[in-house]
């Protein structure tokens, strides 16, 4: 049996208890009522909230996922993203110094920043845009003189537009003007199986009137219009409530669940739009089972491999002969009968075992950059690094009757070159400043 989560509960208080928690985005669903917290995370699918905090699950601690990475803080040149991860759960997470709760690293979206073009001169104007009364007439030009790089542009318009005169008078033809407002339905509510009333409405040849001199057309269509009532509710009935129904049975049989009660509008039914019943439909309350809900185990990380050895054989530094090696994990919190951890629980490997001997190195290629450091402010640098790396090619890559990759086990005595450059570091560019908020992530 792993860790029991009574061991991770140190003190009970009162807490708001929450069915569900989602770890994607940290927030509780279901809200169950007020309880002890021993006995909300009696089932470690639920979430809890200590008086106006953060919610949190009763599951063991875990990191929840790397939040995706920010945008660029600049959109042409060097900047830097930035991404967030939390720890959820009873407890304490591991591995917080080696990756940490802020992330952040360099990012070029863009080689080079806009520039700005400049306008040719204007062209000729066109003609008016219409033959008689007052129109407009256009000219433009364009952007090459120089033209804009990078995706830059002019600033300002690439068309003028002024009045034009053609000194002739229009005819004016007859406009509708806007249709008046519905006139009334002559009742608010009718029967069923009558016919609807009609309600008119009307419009006017004013907008604008015809002219006379040179004359213009009058408006086509008609002036008056109507409409049958039929949307017209059928007069209301209220309704009323039914009884209420027997008390459920708790919802979980583990845990904090709900007992519910329900009633419905039928007593009598609301009929023509009439208002529903006032009031729930349903009414909860908080029950309590006293039983702890199973815990199912979750594998620790895996454990450093062991020594690469043979048995009966030391095959320290040799060529041709390979040994294998281990490492175990452990299934951790089950508890309650609840599910064992799947997979197995000791992995091999073939090895050879290269444990202080002697090669001749070469210097590998430049990493890629790491993260920036410190994550926010002014100084953080991003580093990369190149190894020394031993000549490993006079040994065999697939070993055995079933071809299995061979790994190199140990820490070799290598001979290198030592005038050479084996670390870099650059400043970050664009990174934010620190806030409260971010020195509490670093």
């Amino acid at each position: 049996m792993g860790i029991s989560l009574s061991c991770l509960c140190t003190v009970s208080e009162v807490v708001k208890c929450y069915g569900q928690f989602n770890k994607e985005k940290g927030t509780c669903g279901l809200y169950l009522g007020e309880t002890e917290l021993d006995d909300c995370c009696l089932n470690v699918d639920y979430g809890f909230q200590i008086k106006d905090g953060e919610c949190d699950s009763c599951s063991p601690s875990s990191w929840s996922e790397w939040s995706p990475w920010s945008p660029c803080t600049v959109s042409c040149k060097e900047g830097v993203k930035q991404r967030t991860r939390k720890c959820y759960g009873m407890g304490h997470c591991n591995d917080t110094e080696e990756l940490g709760t802020l992330q952040t690293k360099y990012c070029v979206e863009e080689t080079c920043c806009p520039e700005k073009g400049g306008w040719s001169e204007w062209g000729p104007w066109q003609g008016c845009s219409v033959t008689c009364s007052k129109g407009v007439r256009k000219r433009s030009r364009t952007c090459t003189q120089p033209p804009p790089e990078c995706g830059g542009n002019c600033i300002g318009k690439d068309t003028d537009v002024e009045t034009c005169d053609t000194n002739q008078v229009c005819p004016v033809h007859g406009g509708w003007s806007d249709w008046s407002s519905w006139g009334p339905c002559p009742s608010s509510c009718m029967k069923e199986g009558a016919d609807p009333p009609q309600r008119q409405r009307s419009r006017f040849c004013t907008n604008p009137a015809p002219s006379s001199n040179p004359p213009g057309q009058y408006c086509s269509g008609h002036s008056h219009e109507a409409q049958a009532c039929s949307n017209l509710p059928y007069c209301p009935v209220s309704g009323g409530w039914g009884p209420w129904s027997p008390t459920s049975e708790c919802s979980v049989t583990c845990g904090v669940g709900q007992t519910m009660m329900g009633r419905q509008c039928n007593s009598p039914a609301p009929r023509h739009g009439a208002q529903t019943c006032p009031g729930k439909t349903t009414t909860e309350k908080l029950c309590n089972t006293q039983v702890p809900c199973p815990v199912a185990g979750q594998w620790s990380t895996w454990g450093p491999w062991a020594e690469c050895k043979r048995s009966g054989k030391d095959i320290r530094c040799s060529k041709y002969s390979a040994g294998t090696q281990r490492r175990v994990r452990t299934c951790l919190y089950r508890d309650w009968n609840g599910e064992s951890c799947t997979g197995d629980i000791m992995e091999t490997r073939v090895c050879y075992s290269i444990e202080r001997c002697r090669f001749n190195g070469t210097w590998s290629e430049w990493s890629d950059w790491g993260l920036c450091k410190p994550p926010c402010g002014a100084d953080a640098k991003k580093t990369r690094q190149r190894e020394c790396v031993p000549d490993l090619s006079e040994y065999r890559k697939l070993v055995g009757s079933k071809k299995e990759e061979a790994y190199f086990a140990g820490k070799p005595w290598l001979l290198c070159r030592r005038d050479v450059e084996t670390s870099q570091s650059e400043l970050c560019y664009n990174v934010p400043e620190c806030t409260d908020a971010t020195k509490t992530l670093k």
